[in-house]
């Protein structure tokens, strides 16, 4: 079972004690991407990956044969352009011991992962890294299966070893935490404006309009 309190202010996630593993966003895994709307989950995981940059969590990417598979999506390398993905043969993620090794460098217990397809990739590594005591988090809205049902069964089945569900945008939330934090305010304000639909538009339609009000000196 997953570690760690489930409820209470050490239930949510801090950046000093994160990790994200971010698992097979690849082009053959989109190609049978069905319970999402795909460019929603390249949205969402393209804005977990930047919040993740501007809170320096550290952040591993992994593919499964992307001789075969294709590279991983070019909008999620470009937020780490320096890091070569881990190229695996094995299907479970968690079974690779330089996936493992990279996570267990970080010295982090709280395990946040996403990844396609929800019901292989993700709830394999989710199982099986809480059995050894991590408490992990599965961002849902970054991650697909291949059905609806795919998706519905496999976020179940990882509830109930105790792995937590969340959203990208409720992992920016509990890393900034507080708005005082104002050395990560304009990174997060960026990657909303650039990723939190609606959210995003209208921030930006704020900045916009008191950047007039400070011209007209209003």
């Amino acid at each position: 079972m997953s570690t760690g309190s489930k409820a209470g202010l050490d239930a949510l996630l801090t950046p000093e004690e994160s990790v994200l593993l971010l698992i097979d966003h690849q082009p053959f895994q989109f190609a049978n991407l069905n319970s999402h709307e795909p460019t929603m989950v390249v949205n969402n995981v393209i804005g977990l990956a930047k919040a993740a940059k501007v809170f320096d969590v550290p952040t591993i990417l992994t593919t499964v044969l992307e001789e075969r598979g294709g590279l991983l999506i070019q909008g999620l390398q470009d937020v780490f352009p320096e890091q070569k993905p881990i190229n695996r043969t094995f299907i479970n993620t968690w079974q690779d011991a330089r996936v493992v090794d990279a996570v267990k460098a970080t010295g982090r217990r709280k395990l946040i992962i996403a990844g396609l397809w929800t019901e292989i990739c993700v709830a394999m590594p989710a199982l099986q890294a809480a059995g050894e005591g991590f408490e992990v988090f599965a961002v849902t809205d970054a991650s697909g299966g291949v059905s609806k049902e795919a998706h519905d069964m496999a976020v179940g089945r990882m509830v109930q070893a105790g792995v937590v569900p969340i959203t990208w945008m409720v992992v920016l939330g509990e890393w900034q935490r507080d708005w005082t934090r104002e050395e990560t305010v304009p990174g997060v304000a960026e990657v909303q404006m650039q990723h939190a639909g609606a959210t995003g538009v209208a921030f930006a339609w704020e900045m916009q309009l008191l950047a007039g009000h400070a011209r007209s000196g209003l």
